[in-house]
């Protein structure tokens, strides 16, 4: 992954994995964060940086300003000079590394408490390439009850229908994940699975494709909860 691409993919992972929230993306280049009618938090995407804005009410303010020396100049004054409407401080944020995407998470905290309950992981059952093989639609051992909260979210994501294919995961010798880019990519490199890889977790690992990066489209929190988290190596361990 280039540079703005690792942003990308860590941005949604951190969000997916911290928030349970709907994505509203615009189509072009916006994309929302929101609980409900409340946007928590907005970003636009250009060919050369992301722009985050994460706008600050009066006790936010109070808490960014008794943790500032903890934040970089650059932050800092973004903070400061960001202007002041009625419905807050509303900084816009442009992230070209990785360094200060970790800055800006520290202010989304501060905006949003994380409200994602994780799966418990006392059973969890993983693939080689850290995908939860105990929350795919496709696994022998997910029941038919499980199965009828997941299709409905899964149909809307991926635009399909037919989830019939059973898999009986990656360790045994009847995997039916023909369509795994894991599986091409980590006998070139020598090792027996991903998670051996010193480059663990990349893009590659991931059957979400695209939609593991910041994208422009709509999504609410229980498609991404079912269609998309599972399927991200190590999302729910964030």
């Amino acid at each position: 992954m280039n540079n703005l691409e690792k942003i990308s993919h860590e941005t949604m992972v951190f969000m997916r994995g911290k928030y349970r929230l709907d994505e509203i993306g615009d189509g072009k280049d916006e994309l929302k964060f929101k609980q409900g009618q409340k946007t928590i938090l907005t970003i636009y995407s250009h060919e050369d940086k992301f722009t985050f804005l994460i706008i600050f009410g009066r006790k936010e303010r109070e808490i960014f300003e008794e943790q500032a020396e903890s934040f970089s100049d650059y932050i800092c004054d973004y903070y400061n000079n960001a202007k002041t409407y009625h419905d807050g401080k509303w900084m816009f944020i442009d992230v070209t590394t990785t360094e200060q995407l970790e800055e800006v998470k520290k202010l989304i905290q501060i905006k949003k408490k994380p409200n994602r309950k994780p799966f418990p992981k006392e059973n969890a059952i993983y693939s080689k390439c850290g995908q939860r093989c105990d929350l795919c639609v496709h696994y022998v051992g997910t029941t038919d009850e499980q199965r009828s909260v997941m299709i409905p979210n899964l149909n809307k994501m991926w635009d399909n229908t037919d989830w019939s294919m059973r898999c009986t995961g990656c360790y045994s010798k009847d995997c039916s994940c023909m369509d795994c880019n894991a599986k091409e990519c980590y006998p070139q490199k020598g090792i027996s699975e991903c998670k051996e890889c010193n480059e663990f977790p990349c893009i590659k690992a991931t059957s979400a494709d695209y939609r593991s990066m910041i994208h422009t489209e709509v999504h609410y929190a229980d498609e991404i909860t079912w269609g998309i988290l599972p399927y991200v190596p190590w999302q729910y361990e964030k």
